[in-house]
């Protein structure tokens, strides 16, 4: 095996190794917002429970320590993603409530909480750090990586599965990969996936059925809003070990971006929030290179407005398409 061959592989797998820690984040927001999608409730407030969940997960980790200061360490960030996964879902049980019981837009809603976390979490860090900035006062926790060993000899597989210097990836960039069988299975080989894509097809047809359309779309919200702050926890005590001011930087909006770019489909929003995770990738690797930041921060939305785009250009071939097949059935009919 020549050393050339051994340098671009070693460089391939890393530059994967970060991309798919770069979109761990992205898949497990992305995927919250296809359930709530499914169910006929599109939830706009995504960024504002990533954001949510990632300041409450180092606040509560960094005080469980204080307060008991004889747990063993390994408990504190566990305490954190806790605290973190039970305030994001409690965001999202708030959008629930102003839609689906005081009637509100639930469009306006979601924009009205992404404000609010934004305006909020500075607010509570100023109040607890007196840093509006960062936690770098307080001493952060990480959630835990795990190693997988039986790869560590595999060329790139083993650099992409367990990171650069094999170390292996947290816990949370694991828990991504494996979210889409999972959700594919919940969806489509189960009851409740069967009621939650019933509700969100036709909300009439399903309550004529026997369905409660409510508690399926509160359902739908409050595991959207689950999955929405496990990847708002990852960004805070994984990606990095601390929070900071709108340290979300928009993937919420493009997790959202994902569901549709995917085809409201478990396997094309994983791919489609990959691609994502790679412009936010090759987005930092042009920081390193002198390119002004305004540009560097303007390559992830603007990958997202071009998908988009070509997205909506291929559904208006695809309905073209069917009216003429239509068409051509009703001349020979």
């Amino acid at each position: 095996m020549s050393t050339e061959f051994v340098l671009w592989g070693t460089f391939l797998g890393t530059l994967l190794a970060a991309i798919l820690r770069a979109s761990a984040p992205i898949i497990l927001s992305a995927f919250g917002g296809l359930i709530s999608d499914l169910a006929g409730s599109v939830n706009i407030a995504l960024e504002g429970i990533m954001l949510v969940a990632a300041f409450f997960g180092v606040i509560a980790s960094a005080y469980s320590a204080i307060w008991f200061p004889e747990a063993p360490l390994w408990l504190h960030p566990w305490m954190g993603c806790l605290a973190g996964l039970i305030a994001g879902t409690v965001i999202a049980g708030v959008l629930a409530v102003f839609h689906l019981e005081l009637g509100a837009d639930i469009i306006v809603a979601g924009v009205g909480i992404n404000i609010l976390a934004s305006g909020l979490t500075v607010f509570l860090l100023v109040s607890i750090t007196g840093d509006k900035g960062s936690t770098a006062t307080l001493t952060s926790y990480a959630l835990p990586s795990l190693h997988i060993p039986f790869v560590d000899h595999v060329p790139i597989i083993g650099t992409i599965l367990n990171g650069d210097g094999l170390v292996g990836h947290n816990i949370v960039v694991y828990a991504a990969l494996l979210a889409t069988p999972l959700l594919s299975l919940l969806l489509y080989r189960t009851r409740f996936g069967l009621r939650l894509r019933a509700v969100g097809e036709n909300p009439d047809a399903a309550l004529a059925a026997g369905i409660s359309v409510k508690r399926v779309q509160y359902s739908a919200l409050l595991l959207s809003g689950l999955l929405a702050s496990l990847g708002g926890v990852f960004l805070s005590m994984g990606y990095l070990t601390l929070f900071q001011a709108d340290m979300t930087g928009g993937r919420g909006f493009l997790a959202l971006a994902a569901v549709f770019l995917g085809g409201r489909r478990p396997l094309g929003t994983l791919v489609a929030a990959v691609i994502f995770g790679a412009s936010t990738v090759f987005a930092a690797q042009l920081g390193s290179y002198n390119v002004p930041s305004q540009v560097v921060f303007m390559i992830p939305p603007a990958l997202t407005i071009l998908a988009l785009v070509f997205f909506n250009i291929q559904q208006r071939r695809r309905v073209a398409k069917r009216i003429a097949r239509a068409a051509v059935v009703l001349r020979h009919a």
